[in-house]
């Protein structure tokens, strides 16, 4: 049934499909359940429990920190969807409609929220410049992909897209390199924070280029 569903969306039918799909259905209920955590609004309940200077005193930030936690569970899925080749109407409708969505709620909201919240992050001035960095080129590679598909430049689009969700994507690599670290080094926890807070991003990006690069040798 699930690959009837999926031949319905995509055109297509593969089981080698459903693979990538099932992997990252797994980690988003994972990243879902930490979202719902947040549900109802709560200021004093998981992360926001370490980050209680910034709630009493920043009457923004809980504000922001919500908005960032909200978007990016939707931000995570709809970028998912863009990677996948659709033949069917429904399948194209869907592609339009999620691409439209990754990209205006990623722009208005969840980078510049994260952005926000890199100034106060954990970790000292290193793991605030790796958020910073991360929540710019986040919103970078986002605007230039849609500047690329609206201009029907199809491969730039690709290649930014690509770009774009390696960076959205760690969200749940950090949390993986999390158990990894801990698991293999015994680090203070501010240490160990500032290490994944660079792992959990720049790892994916390398990953990009090296993707975008075999994708661009394979055309010529």
């Amino acid at each position: 049934m699930p690959a009837k569903i999926f031949k319905t969306i995509t055109g297509r039918y593969s089981w080698l499909m459903l693979i990538p799909a099932g992997i990252f259905l797994y980690y988003y209920w994972l990243m879902l359940r930490l979202t719902l955590e947040y549900v109802p609004y709560d200021t004093t309940v998981s992360f926001l429990m370490i980050k209680q200077t910034e709630v009493t005193t920043l009457p923004e930030y809980r504000y922001i920190f919500y908005a960032h936690v909200y978007t990016s569970i939707f931000v995570l899925l709809f970028g998912f969807i863009q990677f996948f080749t659709f033949t069917s109407r429904a399948g194209k409708r869907l592609h339009r409609l999620s691409g439209y969505l990754y990209v205006v709620v990623l722009l208005a909201i969840a980078a510049p929220s994260g952005l926000y919240m890199s100034v106060y992050a954990n970790g000292g001035l290193a793991a605030k410049l790796s958020f910073v960095l991360l929540s710019l080129l986040w919103w970078y590679t986002t605007f230039r992909a849609m500047q690329a598909i609206k201009n029907r430049e199809f491969t730039s689009h690709r290649n930014w897209m690509i770009r774009s969700y390696a960076l959205c994507l760690s969200a749940v690599t950090l949390r993986i390199w999390k158990v990894v670290i801990a698991y293999f080094f015994n680090l203070p926890p501010m240490d160990r924070y500032v290490i994944i807070a660079w792992l959990g991003w720049v790892l994916n990006l390398i990953v990009a280029e090296l993707i975008i690069s075999r994708k661009f040798k394979t055309i010529k």
